[in-house]
């Protein structure tokens, strides 16, 4: 039976679950080609195998226009699967394309039965683990987690609106280092987060192309945007190696790596 295990945001990436951006909904607003969309989207996965990765491609159904967040259906804390409970309409039932695969397999998992929750906002870090309090996460299911995972120490981080998930104003790059875009979070919980990391804070422009949504595939390799070109120049000062990527399609419909792929597997020492 295969295994799983994810005990924080950084350590080797072996097991990620995407899908193909076939069915995204066109933008009224803006030009957007899923085309264009489908060949990014192929170079992040021929890129993640190219590193080691093992891909695994749940199907694209036509419903489901926003099914390229992958991240969103579901999370792994430390061995335990939780499949996520999605508040926006339009996703519901993206839940069971995950549920299917892992019946199929084999694999146990467990399902919040209070709240709803998506997995763009939860993040974990050894026994912590990080849940944004947003549109799509609430307080309920928090609790809710805590209940499930009694060893792990829930922490509720509270952010404004302007942003869908906390992966797009906080992310963990290491044991001592995360990005941040201070101004979408509590003041308070700054403080807090800055007792535990070396806060890398990013720009309002990078983080308008969703800078802090980097995918770190382990042993200080990151996945990243090139425009957000400040925050890449800081991470390989800071002995990173950056992976410049081109999403930028996918990213006008609201998601960046971090958000295009659910880690099943992180092999931890």
């Amino acid at each position: 039976m295969r295994t799983v295990q994810c005990f924080n945001e950084y350590d080797p990436l072996k097991t990620v679950i995407v899908c193909e951006p076939r069915h995204l909904m066109k933008q009224q607003s803006m030009h957007t080609s899923i085309d264009t969309a489908i060949k990014q989207h192929h170079h992040l996965v021929s890129t993640v195998k190219d590193y080691g990765v093992e891909v695994i491609e749940i199907p694209a159904v036509p419903q489901f226009t926003e099914q390229v967040f992958t991240r969103d259906t579901g999370f792994v804390l430390g061995r335990e699967v939780i499949v996520a409970k999605i508040s926006n309409y339009r996703r519901q039932g993206e839940e069971e394309q995950l549920k299917d695969w892992l019946q199929n397999e084999g694999i146990p998992f467990n399902e919040t039965t209070e709240g709803t929750v998506e997995g763009g906002d939860v993040l974990i870090d050894g026994n912590t683990v990080y849940v944004g309090l947003s549109n799509r996460t609430n307080q309920k299911a928090a609790k809710a987690i805590q209940e499930m995972l009694p060893e792990m120490d829930v922490m509720e981080v509270p952010f404004t609106d302007h942003f869908l998930h906390l992966d797009c104003v906080f992310n963990i790059l290491s044991p001592t280092e995360a990005i941040i875009y201070s101004e979408e979070i509590h003041g308070e919980t700054v403080q807090t987060l800055k007792k535990r990391y070396d806060l890398i804070e990013v720009t309002k422009e990078e983080q308008a192309c969703l800078a802090t949504n980097i995918l770190s595939i382990g042993n200080k390799k990151v996945i990243s945007l090139p425009v957000n070109k400040a925050l890449n120049m800081e991470l390989s000062r800071r002995g990173y190696e950056v992976i410049e990527v081109e999403l930028s399609e996918i990213l006008k419909f609201g998601g960046s790596f971090r958000c295009c792929t659910l880690p099943l597997f992180r092999s931890h020492s």
